[in-house]
């Protein structure tokens, strides 16, 4: 895309409203299905003018179907280390590779798994794990290839480290590279320290032209924290994390209770 484009995207994008969608628990119900609702509001809100786009802590593979259910093209992946405005990645935060030798060497004594990921595919260190196993079958995964070595050849955008919450803090590193972002009991988010949704969103909109004031943000999770702090509007599902409820500007119903749509009609992007 040339400068010229760019900036006629820009200009025309400053009084636009652009949405943020989280996917699982927010997009996708409890069964990882789309809700009829929640299809039929984003194709109204599109067709009203407003921009529709994703922040998720998935890799991009594994939302492909979604993205092409909903016609979205736009996206920040990754927990905001990757971010992609219309097919085009604008921006890149990969972890520090010492710091994930750092991580791989303390793991590998106790044979505690990781699962390294980049935009094309996951990658994991341990042969065998009821954790692994069931943890990436929600997302329809499978149980992933070993390959203790990846980290030092490729990117990796995000770690998934399988440990309990009490066991997370013997791995904090004392350079303070990572933070860690909790999504299940045994499993955690591992990204740079300086990586959030919500840093991920300011360098789309940054690259869109979109004003923050006109930026809405809908999550359920504890990686939504920062986006919703920071975008004019932040809702949050019926379903959310008590703590992120917090942080929201307003709470709508449950995901499988039309939460989506009944959000978009009370912050007025609906009818």
């Amino acid at each position: 895309m040339d400068s010229v484009q760019t900036n006629h995207i820009k200009e025309a994008n400053i009084m636009r409203k652009i949405v943020f969608f989280d996917i699982d628990g927010t997009l996708l119900d409890f069964d990882k299905a789309l809700p009829i609702s929640t299809k039929n509001a984003i194709n109204q809100l599109k067709k009203n003018g407003v921009y529709v786009a994703i922040a998720t802590g998935r890799a991009p593979f594994m939302f492909k179907e979604l993205r092409e259910q909903l016609d979205i093209d736009s996206y920040v992946c990754f927990n905001g280390q990757y971010v992609v405005f219309e097919n085009e990645v604008i921006y890149k935060n990969p972890l520090n590779k010492e710091s994930l030798h750092k991580l791989y060497e303390k793991t590998k004594e106790s044979q505690i798994p990781l699962v390294f990921m980049n935009d094309q595919c996951l990658k994991g260190t341990v042969s065998d794990s009821d954790h692994v196993r069931t943890t990436l079958a929600t997302f329809g995964l499978e149980y992933p290839e070993l390959s203790e070595k990846f980290y030092i050849e490729n990117d990796v955008y995000q770690t998934l480290l399988y440990c309990t919450e009490q066991e997370e803090a013997t791995f904090e590193q004392e350079d303070g590279e990572v933070r860690f972002i909790r999504w299940h009991p045994v499993c955690t988010d591992v990204v740079p320290a300086n990586g959030s949704k919500a840093a991920g969103i300011k360098k789309f909109i940054e690259r869109a032209g979109f004003e923050l004031e006109n930026v809405y943000a809908f999550g359920d999770g504890l990686n939504d924290i920062e986006m919703l702090q920071t975008v004019g509007t932040g809702i949050a599902m019926g379903n959310a994390e008590e703590e992120l409820l917090k942080h929201a500007d307003y709470v709508t119903t449950a995901v499988n209770e039309d939460g989506i749509y009944n959000g978009l009609v009370h912050v007025g992007l609906l009818k």
